[in-house]
């Protein structure tokens, strides 16, 4: 009897656990964000949160400002620290900088770096595939090494863009595979333990249709993250108007995957990284951003493969005409903080 008593108290508690369990799992995404963060949210290996989003910013482009003082500036008119901060550089440059270290040794504002890095400026993918800047590669070794702190690495990040599809190039989709292989394989055999890379794609629907896109990916043995630098119009008729969903769904004319399918279909189990993300509106022309900021939430309950979000803001692009900024309008700002203040990325950097 005794026994028997004790098989159904178990029976009991199991049953009550693995409710409270199925609650988790199902409930809004505000509930969801809680619970998260009362787990205790944190990274693990390669950065990859065990519950939760990773929450980043790149701010400050396309201006002369320090990019650590913008991006603290950005953090307080969010209200909420970058655990990612965004950072680029190309050839030789040095990196870490002395500027970006001192920001990941803030203890009141924990962050950790993700540098962009343009590996063959000067040259091509292809040189660079032949070992013709492996002493590159070894420096940004040994600064890596010396540094010790994970971070994360983009090489060459958005390479739809700088494609020359004509054999020879040394530019062709396959070189840019073979670049990237060469790098992350060299750096492993250096002996770099720290550096967690991360494949960062265009997603834009011109490019996916390229008969070469297939060919710019290097490998699941070689890639940590798939990455995406996706944005999205709030003018209604302008280029990519849409929401979150939008940014991350985009795909070839008559092709059946969009972006996210595509990398959790053909490369399941890698964390997914949105490395830039953005509503804008044409500069001069205020439109409210918040049904895009809105619709963030929504879209991370349902896309368990997104660990990290990383916002990119300018008060104009590259080319001039887009300001991708959260602060256009009191409303768009008012909408962004609320998003920042979710506790689903409430994540601890380990």
């Amino acid at each position: 009897m005794i026994l028997k008593s004790t098989l159904r108290k178990t029976v009991l508690t199991l049953t009550a656990l693995a409710a409270g369990f199925a609650g988790a799992v199902t409930g809004t995404p505000a509930q969801a964000a809680t619970q998260a963060a009362d787990t205790g949210c944190k990274t693990g290996a390669k950065l990859v949160p065990t519950c939760g989003v990773l929450w980043g910013g790149a701010a400050g482009g396309f201006t002369s400002a320090p990019r650590d003082q913008a991006l603290k500036t950005w953090e307080n008119a969010s209200g909420r620290t970058a655990a990612i901060f965004h950072q680029y550089h190309k050839g030789n440059e040095p990196f870490p900088t002395k500027a970006e270290i001192a920001m990941t040794q803030d203890s009141a504002r924990p962050r950790v770096l993700l540098e962009n890095w343009k590996i063959a400026y000067g040259t091509t993918w292809a040189a660079v595939a032949k070992g013709q800047q492996d002493k590159r590669i070894d420096a940004f070794a040994a600064r890596a090494k010396a540094y010790g702190k994970q971070f994360f690495l983009a090489l060459n990040h958005e390479p739809e863009n700088d494609v020359v599809a004509r054999a020879g190039s040394g530019m062709e989709a396959k070189d840019f595979a073979a670049m990237y292989r060469h790098t992350i394989l060299r750096l492993r055999a250096q002996g770099v333990s720290n550096v967690i890379n991360v494949v960062a794609y265009m997603g834009n629907e011109k490019w996916m249709a390229q008969s070469w896109w297939k060919d710019l990916y290097p490998g699941d043995d070689v890639v940590d993250w798939v990455g995406l630098d996706s944005y999205v119009s709030v003018e209604k008729g302008y280029y990519h108007y849409g929401n979150f969903a939008s940014l991350l769904d985009r795909k070839a004319k008559g092709g059946t995957l969009g972006w996210y399918d595509w990398a959790t279909t053909k490369h399941a189990g890698k964390p997914v990284m949105v490395a830039e993300w953005g509503a804008y509106h044409r500069v001069g022309r205020t439109t409210d951003k918040s049904a895009a900021y809105n619709s963030v939430l929504n879209e991370l309950k349902k896309r368990p493969a997104i660990k990290a979000i990383v916002h990119f803001d300018t008060k104009h692009d590259d080319e001039g005409d887009r300001d991708i900024s959260i602060d256009s309008s009191k409303s768009s700002l008012a909408a962004f903080r609320k998003l920042a203040a979710n506790p689903i990325f409430d994540v601890k950097l380990g």
